[in-house]
């Protein structure tokens, strides 16, 4: 039976801790969604979205209303909270170094009708989305899978400032989108660089709608 989940993970305890991230923010955060109609609830997605802090990718994933698999940077992949993101069905991946291994499951995934979230960014950052690394790009033209692009603020304390009590976070979906990658270097690049546009237009949007 289609799991749409890795080889080892436990469909079961994935779900928990879906469960779990859906609720466990809630004390410590006013979190908004905004758009998860917009999420397919069935076959390939490649979900995109923008990265300021280690809270995006827990909160993302326990608030989608589907299954999903994370490529989370290798360094998370220690001890018991090692064994804890292999069990619910997250993929280490190495930052800066060709890997493609964590890719081709990613595709396996896909092919099997799953969701895959990664970070274009690759790193940390403002969450701005001013780069964008070309394995999103690459999950397509292998999958044919739509993008979804999602953008998330709030997560990330201002530069200088104090403990914050209960901040607002808010959580975007924006349309998924068919992508045509090209052949080659040029058309990852090509299609990187929509990703990136898309998923910038929609963090400007959400800094919109957050200030009215």
């Amino acid at each position: 039976m289609s799991t749409q989940l890795p080889e080892g993970a436990v469909p079961w305890f994935h779900d928990l801790g879906r469960w779990i991230g859906t609720w466990c923010f809630k004390p410590a955060f006013r979190i908004r969604t905004h758009g998860l109609e917009r999420v397919p609830r069935t076959g390939p997605v490649v979900l995109v979205a923008n990265h300021s802090s280690m809270l995006e990718p827990q909160l993302i994933y326990g608030m989608l209303p589907r299954r999903s698999v994370f490529l989370v940077k290798q360094e998370m992949f220690k001890g018991l909270a090692g064994k804890g993101l292999r069990a619910i069905g997250q993929v280490p991946v190495k930052r800066g170094e060709p890997d493609r291994a964590p890719l081709l499951t990613a595709v396996a995934i896909l092919k099997d009708g799953g969701l895959v979230g990664i970070f274009p960014e690759g790193t940390r950052g403002a969450g701005d989305v001013q780069a964008a690394e070309q394995g999103a790009a690459w999950l397509v033209r292998q999958s044919g899978a739509v993008v979804l692009p999602v953008a998330t603020r709030g997560t990330r304390r201002p530069e200088g400032s104090g403990r914050r009590w209960r901040p607002r976070v808010d959580m975007m979906v924006g349309e998924p989108f068919d992508l045509a990658v090209g052949r080659g270097r040029t058309g990852l690049t090509e299609a990187t660089e929509v990703i990136r546009v898309r998923l910038a237009d929609l963090v400007r949007e959400l800094d919109e709608m957050r200030k009215r």
